[in-house]
């Protein structure tokens, strides 16, 4: 989220999916897109067959690379410098967009005097606390030069989440700052970025990297040739940018290459973030992480600063830009939760919200459950024990607990561990009490789900769950009717956030099923009520239609006086009015390829986002080829197929007058409306808590030592949890000399608890294996087939062998390096069992969101089943089961062509 949000306003994809259709290059870089997301790559392939160019870059061959016209074998963890490599090519090269980085970029602005980029600090910028591992981004001097940010507080140390930082990593950069037109000032951003990044030459980045610079070079003039007014490139990404340490600035170098290119805003261009779930977006905009609200609200904190809601409002509140707004967004909210309770005189409920007093992510929270820290702990559609990072480690914490609610289809790792896990103790010396709750499947409950291109599509019930299964909604909602009955007519102070919460979405009729028949559950909540709460309401306003409170059209309504409630601002207007689910909408329009009657995208059902950029600062499409949103002079409005991401009557030649604040110091030139000063950051002055500017870092665990800045080997902000359960081995060390890295199986999803059950997948995909390539074989003496063992700092798990050459030797800081791919589906629950891949990658954080590095580590392999010793303090299992009957059959009886797994 705050790689895309600081550099454009918005932690979402940028266009839809359909889009990549009108693109003219396509740069698919961490995503596995035709095996990840096949529905999806019908596009990729649609662009392909109209001419497109479609280039991969990965660590290993797939049918992603096979489908592409141009494949780059890379290590893994090495991202930033490939990219980094491309933006100096455009930047040396000339061939970046002048008029669009001129009008629509922070590129003129200059920077405070005393800043210090990593090229002066060897891999540190100015500003950096050793003792504490952060950034100061204020006594680092990055914000821009003669501004207000000077008056601004400096951040806390210790600080988490967005807090200091501003919302969607868009604070407040200060008002009317220094510009230099000209490009010529040594501190304004376009110099600083071209000094930062004029190291990343085509041989380094080859060094670095283990490809040929030529290969680079070429990938670079194929984006340069398929950009600007005429043709636009797009860029997509998933989990293979974002489970890295340095993950938020992969993206944010992948957004400066955008910017530079200018294919922010309009048709076929943008960044498209993979989503690797149904609703993954929708657990972000709705907020399921412990310190955002819906909307991307800061939740507040313990601090004097959060006290009052006007003391959090000037804390947090930005005075240009759409977040201007903030204040109506946040008291709206504050009466969707508490309805007429929350009234002007208790600050509208804010002293109810709960605080946020530390870091509480998830590897933070298991790491202090795995100390005895935590007591109790509820899992919705979450297996940690199989799918967490360091997994062996995870399953030791939901040991400590006293009790653990699990909620789903089936007996996942994180439901029979106290019994089944082959690392663990005896099931007599478990004290976690394990509730399983059985859970409905998708078919059997509904509601709305937010997909990759910020998309809300409703989903109808088609059947009753069986038995005593019930919905994730039911469950919540029925606990919170339990807990609010268990404290009826308390007095407590410290009872009334819970007692004055809004909670009633009864069903006001029998629910209907799509056969005719009433369901049978009985405490269902009517889903579509709480949609209408997330959409938002006017709270002392009765629409006649429904004799409920009058829904509201949008977010432009939207009050801070109490006068509406929303539950999720960027949601509003889904449901406009009775009777008008627009997330439901399943219409076509002939014509157009935005389709903007099939469901509805957040914000306001726009498909581009930013797409005033579309235009050229006088409003006319770049070209008519490329037109998207332009300016009517007749009907004195933004026109066009998708609804305009600005203000639709506000003309190209409006400017601000000084002063202004809101939208009105928004010029009519300006189109990233979420940011406070309109433009796109090439430079982010404050969002990012690891610099202002990306830097190749080395992954914490890496056989390589980095090549661009010596001194500084992985990022100076990670974070690490010492222990004796996660073991980490930072630096090249002769125990682990191999990068690994996991990847997915189109046949399992994620850690197999939806697809391991399945007979005909376990068909299709029936056993775990590492994938290496042939130079690595001969080295280990491993033929196709053979069990192999792999270890890292963390254990060790057995697999077979896939001996292929989609994994090649590479030659990094001259010599070679060997990688190791590994499918993360396996564990001990299902029907089929086998070594889980992550058992062996750590829990280490990076300092922005506390995302995991899943995607790097290193490893050994072996050959044989378990062979050598184990690392310190880690019990390998006893052979893992399987369901092979000839599991050890002679790779002489084997079929020809060796091993299933091919793919």
């Amino acid at each position: 989220m705050p790689g895309l949000g600081t550099s454009f306003g918005r932690g979402a994809a940028t266009n839809f999916t359909q889009d990549l259709a009108n693109s003219d290059c396509i740069l698919i870089m961490g995503s596995n897109m035709a095996e990840a997301h096949p529905v999806g790559f019908r596009w990729p392939m649609r662009a392909k067959g109209a001419g497109a160019t479609l280039i991969h870059v990965d660590p290993r061959f797939s049918r992603t690379s096979a489908l592409c016209d141009m494949f780059v074998g890379i290590r893994a963890g090495a991202d930033v410098a490939f990219l980094g490599g491309v933006v100096n090519y455009v930047l040396t090269h000339d061939k970046w967009f002048k008029e669009y980085v001129t009008a629509y970029t922070n590129a003129a602005t200059i920077i405070e005097q005393g800043f210090e980029d990593a090229e002066d600090l060897d891999g540190l910028f100015s500003g950096y606390r050793p003792e504490s591992g952060t950034y100061d981004p204020k006594g680092g001097n990055w914000a821009y030069e003669g501004g207000s940010g000077k008056e601004q507080k400096k951040s806390e140390p210790g600080q988490h989440g967005t807090h200091g930082y501003g919302l969607m990593g868009v604070a407040e950069a200060g008002d009317a700052p220094r510009t230099d037109p000209t490009f010529q000032h040594p501190r304004c951003v376009f110099q600083i970025l071209k000094r930062h990044f004029a190291r990343y030459t085509p041989d380094v980045v080859a060094e670095v990297c283990g490809c040929r610079p030529e290969e680079m070079v070429r990938v670079a003039e194929l984006l340069c040739a398929n950009s600007g007014r005429d043709r636009t490139s797009a860029i997509v990404y998933a989990v293979g940018w974002t489970q890295h340490t340095t993950g938020v600035q992969i993206i944010r170098t992948a957004g400066i290459l955008q910017l530079l290119l200018g294919n922010v805003g309009r048709p076929g261009g943008g960044i498209m973030a993979m989503r690797g779930h149904s609703s993954i977006q929708g657990s972000t905009d709705v907020s399921t992480l412990y310190d955002t609200l819906p909307g991307y609200l800061p939740q507040p904190v313990a601090h004097a600063d959060h006290e009052s809601l006007q003391r959090y409002l000037d804390k947090e509140g930005i005075k240009t830009g759409y977040w201007s707004n903030f204040p109506e967004f946040v008291v709206s909210l504050l009466k969707a939760y508490y309805g007429p309770a929350a009234t002007p005189d208790n600050e509208f409920g804010f002293g109810w919200l709960p605080r946020v007093d530390g870091d509480h992510s998830h590897l933070v929270t298991f790491d202090r459950m795995s100390r005895g820290g935590v007591t109790g702990f509820f899992l919705f559609g979450q297996n940690p024990a199989g799918g967490g990072m360091n997994a062996g480690l995870q399953r030791a914490a939901l040991r400590n607990l006293d009790w653990l609610v699990v909620a789903d289809w089936f007996e996942t790792e994180s439901a029979v561990f106290w019994k089944d896990d082959p690392n663990g103790p005896p099931a007599k010396d478990i004290k976690t009490e394990v509730f399983f709750i059985p859970a409905a499947g998708h078919v059997e409950k509904e509601g709305t789900l937010t997909n990759t291109q910020r998309l809300l599509q409703w989903h109808n019930k088609a059947l009753d769950p069986p038995g005593e299964a019930r919905s994730d909604a039911w469950f919540v909602y029925q606990l919170g009717k339990r807990l609010r009955a268990l404290y009826a007519g308390s007095t407590d102070p410290k009872d009334a956030p819970l007692l004055n919460l809004t909670w009633d979405y009864e069903y006001d009729h029998p629910h209907t099923l799509p056969d005719g028949t009433v369901s049978r559950i009985a405490g269902e909540p009517d889903v579509e009520k709480v949609l209408q709460e997330i959409n938002g309401y006017q709270t002392a306003e009765t629409d006649p239609r429904s004799g409920r409170p009058k829904l509201l059209p949008g977010f432009s309504a939207l009050k801070a006086d109490g006068s509406t409630a929303c539950g999720c601002w960027v949601y509003s207007g889904v449901y406009p009015e009775p009777g008008r689910n627009r997330a439901n909408r399943r219409e076509r329009t002939p014509g157009n390829p935005v389709e903007p009657n099939w469901g509805f995208a957040w914000p306001h059902n726009r498909r581009v986002l930013y797409n005033r950029a579309s235009a050229d600062p006088e409003g006319r499409p770049w070209s008519e080829r490329k037109r998207y949103i332009w300016w009517d002079e007749a009907q004195s409005r933004w026109v066009g197929p998708d609804e305009p991401d600005f203000e639709p009557g506000k003309a190209p030649s409006y400017r601000p007058p000084e002063g202004a604040r809101g939208m009105a110091a928004i010029g009519g030139d300006q189109p990233f409306i979420m940011k406070t000063d309109g433009l796109g950051w090439l430079y982010a002055p404050k969002g990012a808590k690891d610099g202002p500017l990306p830097c190749h870092y080395e992954p914490l665990e890496s056989p390589v030592r980095n090549l661009l800045y010596p001194q500084q080997a992985s990022s100076p902000t990670v974070r690490t949890f010492a222990g004796p359960l996660n073991s980490v081995v930072q630096g090249p060390t002769a125990a682990f000399p191999l990068v690994a890295f996991t990847f997915r199986l189109t046949e399992h999803y994620l850690s197999g608890p939806m697809s391991r059950f399945n007979s005909w997948l376990n068909e299709l995909m029936p056993e775990m294996f590492a994938e290496i390539g042939p130079e690595l074989a001969a080295a280990r003496g491993v033929a196709n087939g053979d069990w192999v063992t792999v270890r890292s700092a963390r254990g060790a798990i057995e697999c077979r062998a896939l001996v292929t050459p989609r994994i090649k030797a590479l030659t990094v800081d001259g010599r070679a390096v060997h990688q190791v791919g590994l499918p993360f589906h396996w564990g001990f629950a299902g029907e089929v069992v086998g070594g889980n891949a992550n058992d062996l990658t750590a829990i280490v954080a990076e300092a922005n969101v506390s995302m995991h590095e899943g995607k790097v580590f290193a490893c050994q392999l072996e050959v044989g089943r378990h062979g050598g010793n184990p690392p310190a303090a880690t019990k390998i299992a006893v052979p893992w089961p399987t369901r092979d009957p000839v599991p050890d059959t002679p790779r002489s009886a084997q079929p020809e062509g060796g091993f299933a797994h091919g793919g």
